[in-house]
């Protein structure tokens, strides 16, 4: 990724959260209580100079981690929790640093040692298509020594979907383009680790369509054990 948008990145990351504080300081300035509208997206944009779009993601975020509720042709609510725990929770997430590469990785490894073992337990033949097609376009990609870095995205995405559960899938979603982002950053998936992961996704698949959850989740371990050793050495 181009240092110009990881500073653009950066610098809508600075501008939600200034939004984010400010609608704060709005709910406690107007001793807004549970249930109560907020102002609508057109009002707060022109308040504090943002297009509305900016003020659109704020209030995502916002109603994200439960604290403001969005009904359509209505607006925009104050959750039903007390004000005091609203500014301690946005207190929070204003303190909320960008996840570290580490982080992400162990993360990712620890999500994807579940939803391998729930897909081989739960996958339809609607999700091996989805699995296969991606899998196909992974190896197209490196055998044509392509970056294949988003299709193997995509197929560890679809093994997310097979697995049934809607939150580990969102969780999977969420940190996503900041995995890509790190990858880009630290040149991950060199053509060694692409080559070996052609026949790693190959028994990881096979696993789930044979529904084997114990050699779904050993593949998926063993799939990730280099990622896990690159991390840890950069």
């Amino acid at each position: 990724m181009k240092l110009e948008t990881r500073s653009k990145i950066a610098e809508h990351t600075s501008v939600e959260k200034v939004i984010i504080g400010q609608i704060r300081d709005i709910i406690n300035l107007k001793n807004l209580e549970p249930g109560d509208k907020l102002p609508s997206e057109r009002m707060l944009s022109e308040k504090f100079d943002v297009p509305r779009s900016s003020i659109r993601q704020a209030i995502q975020k916002l109603e994200h981690y439960g604290i403001l509720n969005s009904i359509p042709q209505s607006g925009t609510f104050v959750a039903q929790i007390g004000v005091i725990a609203i500014n301690g929770m946005i207190d929070d997430i204003l303190r909320l640093d960008e996840p570290d590469f580490k982080s992400l990785v162990e993360t990712r490894i620890l999500l994807e040692l579940k939803t391998v073992r729930l897909a081989a337990l739960r996958r339809t033949d609607e999700n091996l298509r989805e699995m296969q097609v991606a899998l196909d376009a992974y190896i197209d990609k490196v055998l044509s020594g392509e970056d294949a870095m988003q299709e193997d995205l995509l197929f560890h995405l679809a093994i997310a979907k097979a697995s049934g559960n809607t939150t580990m899938n969102n969780f999977m979603l969420i940190i996503t383009p900041e995995i890509i982002t790190n990858f880009e950053k630290y040149h991950v998936c060199d053509p060694d680790m692409a080559q070996s992961g052609i026949e790693e996704h190959r028994r990881i698949y096979k696993a789930i369509e044979e529904q084997n959850t114990k050699e779904a989740k050993a593949m998926m371990k063993e799939h990730f054990k280099a990622l896990y050793q690159y991390c840890y050495n950069i």
